[in-house]
């Protein structure tokens, strides 16, 4: 397991750059989830007011 980690050596560079991958596209979905939840609720506002 701790050679599976360290990755020949280059562990130390992978490892940070999955880490940062995975918390650019938490964050990247998080953005575009709160950016629809806002854009349905516009929207419903917009129909609202149509009616």
């Amino acid at each position: 397991m701790r050679e599976f980690l360290s990755m020949g050596g280059y562990g130390a560079y992978v490892w940070p750059a999955y880490i940062l991958s995975a918390v650019i596209l938490g964050a990247l979905t998080a953005s575009l989830l709160a950016r629809a939840r806002q854009a349905r609720r516009r929207l419903d506002k917009l129909e609202r007011r149509d009616d």
